[in-house]
């Protein structure tokens, strides 16, 4: 067969077209930035230790690419779109080390496309896709580390789960999975513990400025992630309704994936299959796979934690390599063809969706006028004052996207509280909220443009 002598180039070709995809179609069929992106640029105008919603570290990332590609919708989901193709990568090149014949490699691979987190909710820039590559990156390394003992290693563990932690605090589940895996299913040796506190003490001085703006700012963060799972909640029955959900979601989750892989197994296989028992690397791949979903699971039993479906992102990046590492006596490769077929189905479907949606639906974030807002705005502005506008102070998304399309790139805060209690008429100041509000209390130009009112205050 063809593709059984050009793996390599079908492996190219695919992430190569799943990231020109993925950054056209939004590109074209929208005309403004999602709101997780819009917050992340808003965050990025103004890098701190922490916001109030998330860690600071996808806002660093952003504001890099704001650095280079300015207001320029098409790089955001590009962006996005690096982050899906480095996790891409890792997961291909982890999965050398578990199959000898690398068209296995290739098939746990492309069977994500059958996972939206991989494809449909990527062109939104946020911390649950800037955390693809940390995850995927981590969980290579680690893999390293354990069976190629060396310092470098270690220290990259270190920094990759701080980064991950300083993107999402549902990365801690990754980071508690590997090291369950560490400490029972790994022989230790003095060189090992040592190279791991390293990697501890990298963990702990990359997380150190965090910690002490949560200590700061109230952990304003933490609170707001425990406030989005309704522990608050004193309902007895949460504790059984929302593991429940949580468990039906995850099933919902994959079912096209399962799909796809009963599409390439040999039913007459099964009677003669058994379940093995785990070796090294299975364990390595049931502990990677199902530990998060069992930790996260247990928590929402006994906290009635409520699971956002979001926060499961990263959770299924290698689940490919898990089902056909185990059940790779129940494929058959002559079926090739019928799973080929199912994966351009979606690859081709979930694009083809998300541009019939983005045309059709009109009550969508990603059709705010946000670049003519901005250019009515400017030229009020322009009207009454000679300065430049410096700052915008608002909630994310209008006052966010304020800060984002403007050509002075103002600083973005949340609410009065966050700035210098008098501020002067140099600094250029535009407050973003309710109209009825600002109309009666702003000492500037008031303006209104629905749903907002802007408070201008700048020099004559």
């Amino acid at each position: 067969m063809i593709l059984r002598k050009n793996i390599i180039k079908v492996f190219y070709i695919f992430i190569f077209s799943h990231v020109f995809l993925w950054t056209l179609i939004p590109s074209v069929s929208n005309t403004n930035l999602p709101l997780d992106t819009i917050e992340a640029l808003a965050w990025g105008s103004n890098l701190d230790w922490g916001f109030n919603k998330h860690p600071p570290f996808s806002a660093f990332v952003i504001n890099i690419f704001y650095t280079i590609f300015g207001s320029s919708d098409w790089s955001y989901y590009f962006l996005s779109q690096i982050c899906v193709l480095i996790s891409f990568i890792f997961i291909w090149e982890l999965s050398k080390d578990f199959f000898s014949n690398k068209i296995f490699s290739l098939l746990s691979l492309l069977i994500l496309e059958t996972i939206v987190f991989f494809n449909y909710t990527t062109p939104e820039f946020n911390v649950y896709v800037c955390q693809l590559p940390l995850k995927a990156s981590l969980v290579y390394f680690f893999w390293q580390g354990v069976n190629n003992v060396k310092l470098k290693y270690w220290i990259v563990i270190g920094i990759l789960s701080a980064l991950g932690v300083l993107t999402h605090y549902s990365f801690i589940f990754i980071i508690l999975s590997l090291l369950i895996y560490f400490i029972f299913f790994f022989k230790k040796s003095k060189k090992l513990i040592k190279y791991f506190l390293i990697s501890l003490f990298t963990f702990c001085l990359i997380l150190t400025p965090h910690f002490f703006w949560l200590l700061e700012n109230n952990f304003e963060t933490i609170n707001y992630a425990i406030n989005r799972t309704g522990i608050e909640s004193k309902t007895f029955i949460r504790h059984f309704l929302n593991p429940l959900i949580f468990i039906l979601k995850q099933i919902g989750m994959i079912i096209l994936f399962l799909i796809a892989f009963l599409s390439i197994v040999s039913f007459k296989k099964i009677k003669k299959f058994s379940f093995k028992s785990a070796d090294k690397k299975m364990l390595f791949l049931l502990s990677l796979n199902l530990l998060p979903i069992i930790l996260v699971f247990f928590i929402s039993l006994f906290s009635g934690a409520k699971i956002r479906t979001m926060w499961m992102s990263t959770f299924y990046l290698f689940f490919g390599i898990l089902f056909f590492y185990y059940f790779k006596k129940l494929v058959n490769l002559n079926k090739i063809k019928n799973f080929l077929y199912i994966i351009i189905f979606f690859f081709l479907l979930s694009p083809i969706t998300y541009f019939y949606i983005s045309i059709t639906n009109e009550t969508k974030r990603t059709d705010f006028p946000g670049k003519e807002i901005a250019r009515l705005v400017q030229n009020k502005w322009d009207d009454n004052f000679v300065n430049d506008i410096k700052i915008v102070v608002g909630d994310e998304w209008s006052a966010g996207n304020l800060s984002y399309h403007l050509g002075s790139r103002p600083i973005w805060f949340n609410d009065l509280k966050d700035i210098v209690n008098d501020i002067s008429e140099d600094q250029g100041v535009i407050y973003v909220g309710n109209p009825k509000i600002l109309k009666k209390i702003c000492p500037g130009v008031f303006g209104e443009i629905k749903p907002a009112g802007y408070c201008m205050i700048g020099m004559r």
